[in-house]
């Protein structure tokens, strides 16, 4: 499948009805069994009406673990290299349509303008590109804040941990992937403007998105959680225990190390030379 042809269908007719919600429901399944995968803020994403997402970036999964989030047809970019072969339909029908990186892609951006014309939601990553380091962020650049500003669709800072290295081979790593949304940031007094499109995202956007994500890096795992809770609780019970014991029960431990230390001390006055002394004499015979 060529780009056009990929633009094409992508504009005119969308991801596939009959395709989308079993893949999606099988790709949830898994993603919550296999990598845990944690989902807060859901409830900022809208349930009709354009919307531009604006995740960070650390793997091709991104856009499918967003997608998970909620039951809206999600629409994304994916690099042209992607859409060769048998692979260019299916992820057509799955909501993607391609962009030629390291160039100003104008195909790409007619679609994403489509898209949004027609109330989709739309997932866009401002880094760009992938960042692999798994604790830092890309710079962000102003596209996706350009589209939002012209389509006047709010965006919606997104962030996502976990998805780098997921694969060990062909085996999918058992790691937990986490997934924060924050609340919408409207855009509908902008002007259409590069100035504004990039104070938007230096000065609302991304501090955002940098917020969500150092929040999510910092959140314990399940087990440290339980842990912590469990040590909380134990604290807590052992104390309300030993309130409850009567005052003769709680006396006892600190009365047995001082009787024993007195039998201790009582011990070499009972010497055999002090029997001996108390014992009567008896003459030999």
């Amino acid at each position: 499948m060529t780009n056009s042809e990929a633009h094409r269908r992508a504009r005119e007719r969308g991801p596939s009805r009959l395709l989308y919600a079993p893949v999606r429901a099988t790709f949830v399944a898994f993603f919550r069994l296999w990598f845990r995968l944690r989902i807060s803020g859901a409830e900022h994403l809208p349930e009709s009406g354009p919307a531009v997402i604006t995740p960070n970036h650390k793997s091709f999964w991104d856009s499918f673990f967003i997608g998970a989030a909620t039951r809206r047809h999600l629409r994304f970019m994916g690099k042209s290299e992607l859409f060769e072969g048998w692979k260019g339909p299916l992820l057509v029908r799955l909501g993607a349509f391609p962009v030629r990186r390291g160039e100003s892609d104008e195909d790409a951006l007619d679609t994403a303008r489509a898209i949004l014309d027609q109330g989709g939601l739309l997932s866009l990553f401002p880094e760009g590109t992938r960042v692999r380091e798994p604790d830092s962020l890309g710079e962000p650049r102003r596209g996706a804040a350009r589209l939002a500003i012209e389509a006047g669709a709010p965006m919606i800072p997104a962030a996502i941990t976990g998805t780098d290295k997921l694969w060990f081979g062909p085996i999918p790593r058992p790691r937990r992937v986490q997934v924060a949304f924050g609340a919408p940031i409207s855009v509908k007094e902008l002007a259409s403007t590069p100035e504004a499109a990039g104070r938007l995202v230096e000065g609302e956007l991304w501090p955002e998105v940098e917020s969500q994500f150092r929040g999510l890096l910092s959140r314990p795992g399940v087990i440290a959680a339980g842990l912590a809770a469990l040590g909380v609780g134990g604290a807590a019970l052992a104390r309300s225990r030993t309130r409850r014991k009567p005052a003769w029960r709680r006396m006892k431990p600190q009365l047995r190390p001082r009787r024993k230390t007195r039998l201790r001390r009582m011990k070499p006055q009972l010497t055999p030379r002090r029997k001996k002394r108390l014992s009567p004499r008896w003459p030999r015979r």
